[in-house]
């Protein structure tokens, strides 16, 4: 009876250990640029939380402490470390809304807005979509997924477990990586909006010295073959850039907080 209660005790041991990494894992998977579409199930969501639990978890032994005691402690350590899953999650989600809105500038600057379609839930334009697609497949065929690992392990020493970040860092931290994210997304459409500037102009130097001729049914097409064409040109250098920025967040999200 003696062997069985020791069991039992080491199974609750392993449980708690893993339900307080769950609780931080959860959001940040809940968030995280592929794994947390709304196209994924949430069934896939909840399977992949706590396969990354049980790979990350023998890593943070020495990290995180026996279970505590007392409902208040508990709902403390729960909301602490959703906290702080909330926070990496939304760090990485800014990225993907990054290439959204790169992609939105871009198709709205090119008369590509209302072309082709969306697999969202919101009108996404189709330049937009096809970055997201394409940005994605690029991340987890470079090791994304073993790069979250490494960023949740790393939380750990940057958030002990059960203590609340300061709000005003973390506020500071967030209002940084906005201007960040919304920075990235106009650099990488700033090729599409320079052009749509420059066709602008020529058809308005066009339209002055020729009143009767309709250019903008001679203009339409040329902006939006010039859109296609720059961005089959273009995409792999944006996506290049784009990762190469996701990755430097990965290695080093909170700039060596």
């Amino acid at each position: 009876m003696s062997a069985l209660e020791g069991l039992l005790r080491l199974w609750q041991g392993v449980l708690w250990f893993n339900f307080i990494v769950f609780l931080r894992v959860g959001p940040v998977i809940a968030l995280f640029p592929g794994l947390g579409e709304t196209t994924v199930s949430v069934r896939i969501k909840l399977i992949v939380a706590l396969m990354m639990t049980v790979a990350i978890a023998p890593a943070l032994a020495a990290d995180i402490h026996p279970p505590p005691a007392g409902l208040p402690a508990v709902a403390w350590l729960v909301l602490t470390e959703t906290a702080i899953g909330l926070v990496i999650g939304i760090g990485t989600r800014l990225f993907l809304i990054a290439l959204q809105t790169a992609g939105t500038i871009s198709a709205q600057a090119t008369s590509l807005s209302q072309i082709l379609g969306t697999t969202g839930i919101g009108p996404t334009p189709a330049i937009g979509q096809f970055l997201v697609v394409g940005g994605l497949a690029l991340a987890m065929m470079t090791g994304l997924h073993v790069r979250a690992a490494e960023l949740l392990i790393l939380s750990y020493r940057l958030f002990p477990v059960a203590e609340l970040p300061d709000p005003a860092a973390v506020s500071e931290w967030g209002v940084r990586q906005a201007a960040g994210a919304f920075g990235l997304a106009f650099t990488l459409a700033a090729p599409f909006v320079i052009v749509s500037v420059l066709y602008n102009l020529t058809l308005g130097i066009i339209n002055r010295a020729m009143p009767q001729l309709m250019v903008v049914f001679v203009g339409a097409p040329v902006i939006t073959g010039l859109g296609l064409i720059m961005l089959f040109l273009l995409a792999p250098t944006l996506l290049t850039l784009w990762i190469e920025a996701l990755a430097t967040f990965m290695s080093n999200p909170f700039g060596g907080a």
